[in-house]
């Protein structure tokens, strides 16, 4: 048992920095996570062995007060055998309380050391869990000091960046000359159209003038 929590204390009490110093090409918030998830891993095991060890002293209480009552039970079986000088029902009396006797210190002695160790659990198991949640409300702290850095960093390639920011212009000008070449083509088209039709309009004026000249 002690060497699992001397496994467990060193795994979700060190120190979190070490991941963060790992030199290796991931995201050190991917290895946190990773690293979050095997402490959550080891805290469910004591967690289930909190569990089993309730249920230990359960049955520890359950056989210590069995054997007790018993115990005291042939004590005053044997003292009215020997009063009735039943001496075969007094000697096997007397000896069954000295075994539920003992059993009944013995289990006495075990059920102490295993209040005692779950109280040890209980206390361990506390400092974990709030261990693991201040590595969780770090790893937030972390992840929004990430989150704020990429931000300025796509901030500042549009704003500093100065080759960015001509490349965008460009871009800009590209288009308003594309449409400004686009608008005159309209524009000449709409003139082609309107001027042959006024010739033709003013052909056909001319002829009637004409017309009404000779007549």
């Amino acid at each position: 048992m002690s060497n699992l929590f001397t496994r467990i204390k060193n795994t979700v009490l060190a120190d979190i920095n070490e991941v963060l110093d790992k030199k290796e090409n991931k995201n050190p918030i991917t290895l946190l996570n990773q690293y979050l998830r095997e402490c959550e891993a080891e805290t469910e095991k004591v967690r289930k062995l909190l569990e089993r060890q309730y249920t230990l002293k359960e049955e520890f209480t359950r056989e210590y007060n069995q054997a007790q009552e018993i115990a005291n039970k042939r004590k005053r079986q044997a003292e009215i055998a020997s009063k009735a000088g039943e001496n075969e029902l007094y000697v096997f009396a007397s000896h069954e309380h000295d075994q539920y006797a003992e059993r009944a210190a013995r289990l006495q002695d075990v059920l102490s050391q295993a209040v005692q160790q779950l109280a040890e659990l209980e206390r361990k198991y506390e400092e974990m869990k709030h261990k693991l949640k201040d590595m969780h409300i770090r790893r937030m702290e972390l992840m929004g000091r990430e989150n704020v850095t990429r931000a300025n960093n796509k901030i500042n390639k549009v704003l500093d960046n100065h080759t960015y920011s001509n490349e965008s212009y460009s871009r800009f000008q590209e288009i308003e000359t594309y449409l400004d070449r686009l608008e005159n083509q309209v524009n000449s088209s709409y003139y082609r159209d309107t001027i042959d039709a006024r010739i033709a309009q003013l052909e056909k004026d001319m002829k009637k003038e004409e017309t009404h000249s000779i007549s």
